[in-house]
């Protein structure tokens, strides 16, 4: 596979890494992006590691909470000038409403949901639609979580891009606070043992990976090889440094340092059931052409017609 300027820049966008070593990756993973980031993070460690890779995806995320109910959505669209036009956040907001309101059983079911607008309706999907042919651009519902199983409700929106829900019991604050730190720390699960196996599995093959990188660095410079059982504490301790830099309740507090998130709501008296974040475009990647290539194409293609 052809591995573009574009690409390249990608990559680095996502790691820091060097160009070079980006376009070495990508090839050694003959395109592909992910694998190419995890080539980079054995063989640079975590100098290649960004917390939050950049999403290209648009739209926005919107809440609503009403009588004791909360609901979290993420609406997109193609570019970042309809996520302010208001017949957009429009039918965004009418969305969220609709969650709280008529509990919707999935994406799907939503469209049905009444609302009109614009002239447009009886239902979400009507004013969708409307509202595509009227403004040029495709939109849809891309996820929803909603609230209802009695527990206190906290939420927080950075902007229209990130939005975090919690369920607590406990001091309204200081879920409060718990919200704005998952905007910013990004955790994915409450604690170590609440990780995904397959998020684990792939720390532990990246550890193993940077390890036998290490290994044979050492064997070729002449210098002694650790033995397999140093090497698999390393690569435990790897493991278990990534648990807890990921797990809420074991990250430090961003707005003290000096304790942890489960420190905080211990000293406050609060209990965290769960939480939800949403990043818009979180894991959607947006095809991205290559001018330059495409015109050389259609030069090449001219000539021999």
């Amino acid at each position: 596979m052809a591995i573009t300027a574009s690409m390249v820049a990608e990559l680095r966008a996502k790691t820091d890494a060097p160009m070079m070593e980006c376009k070495k990756a990508l090839t050694e993973a003959d395109g592909n992006m992910e694998k190419a980031e995890e080539i980079l993070r054995v063989k640079l460690g975590n100098k290649a590691g960004k917390a939050a890779s950049r999403v290209t995806a648009e739209g926005v995320v919107a809440i609503h909470t009403e009588g004791g109910v909360g609901a979290l959505v993420e609406v997109n669209c193609e570019t970042d000038f309809v996520t302010k036009n208001d017949s957009f956040l429009g039918l965004v907001n009418a969305v969220a409403q609709g969650i709280v309101k008529h509990n919707p059983a999935d994406v799907a079911a939503i469209g049905a949901m009444p609302f009109s607008m614009d002239g447009f309706g009886p239902t979400i999907e009507d004013v969708r639609k409307g509202l595509i042919g009227k403004i040029g651009e495709n939109m849809s519902v891309r996820r929803f979580q909603r609230f209802a199983s009695g527990s206190k409700f906290a939420s927080y929106l950075h902007g229209t891009r990130i939005g975090v829900a919690v369920e607590f019991e406990g001091d309204e604050t200081a879920a409060k606070d718990v919200a704005m730190h998952v905007a910013a720390m990004k955790p994915v699960a409450l604690s170590s043992a609440d990780v995904p196996a397959e998020l684990v599995a792939k720390e532990r093959s990246v550890a193993a990976a940077k390890a036998a990188e290490d290994a044979a660095v050492a064997q070729a410079a002449g210098k002694p090889v650790q033995s397999a059982e140093i090497v698999a504490k390393r690569i435990d301790g790897g493991v278990q440094k990534y648990l807890k830099e990921v797990s809420l309740f074991n990250q430090t507090f961003v707005k003290n340092d000096k304790q942890t998130v489960e420190q905080m709501l211990k000293e406050k008296a609060t209990t965290v059931k769960s939480f939800t974040l949403y990043v818009v475009g979180e894991g959607i990647e947006k095809k991205v052409d290559d001018f330059a290539a495409e015109v050389a194409a259609q030069i090449a293609a001219a000539k021999a017609g």
